[in-house]
């Protein structure tokens, strides 16, 4: 889907109500669920973590780029749900549009909660562990909400301590690149 002129979710504005947004139809839950994360630079650069939850992208902007180092906890600010297509967007918005720039798959893959609780639950309880299997990340990453609010819920993402952990590791430097067209974001402007 690269160089597509608008996102699936063009129409959805920033303060929009995250329950009129998941347009995409329900589908059976499989034991893994998909995830993404987009480079978004827009009005200024930051990685977009998406979680398919309930049939929609649950989504949080995280300023700096993820880490596996176990040592780093990255803000993730809670931003609208979007619709499952979504997910494979890449390309420009364009200028004048609601987060005009350029979006690449930075990573994606499939994530397995590690809770013994529903994801449902974690998420609105404020506490998710989970498994990422994706093409940058993978292992177990915790998020747990900081500051509940009803206009901006800040969470962290700590990856975990395991196998997949790397100190002072920090792959959106080292792999900037597109997992689905292996483009940078210059290369898509």
């Amino acid at each position: 889907m690269a160089d597509q002129e608008a996102p699936p979710d063009a129409d959805v504005k920033a303060g929009a109500s995250r329950s009129k947004q998941h347009g995409a139809p329900k589908r059976k839950r499989p034991d893994r669920s998909r995830f993404v994360i987009q480079k978004h630079d827009a009005t200024s650069l930051h990685y977009d973590f998406r979680l398919e939850i309930g049939g929609v992208l649950v989504s949080w902007s995280i300023p700096k780029s993820p880490s596996l180092d176990p040592g780093d906890k990255r803000l993730a600010i809670r931003t609208e749900d979007h619709s499952l297509e979504y997910a494979d967007f890449e390309g420009r918005i364009p200028e004048g549009e609601y987060g005009a720039g350029s979006v690449l798959v930075w990573d994606s893959g499939t994530f397995t909660n590690l809770s013994e609780t529903a994801i449902e639950q974690d998420l609105a309880d404020g506490r998710m562990s989970i498994w990422l299997e994706g093409h940058k990340l993978h292992g177990a990453f915790a998020m747990v909400r900081t500051r509940p609010s009803s206009t901006q819920e800040q969470w962290l993402l700590i990856k975990k301590d395991d196998e997949g952990a790397y100190h002072e590791h920090h792959p959106g430097a080292t792999l900037p690149e597109s997992v689905l067209s292996g483009r940078t974001s210059e290369e898509l402007s």
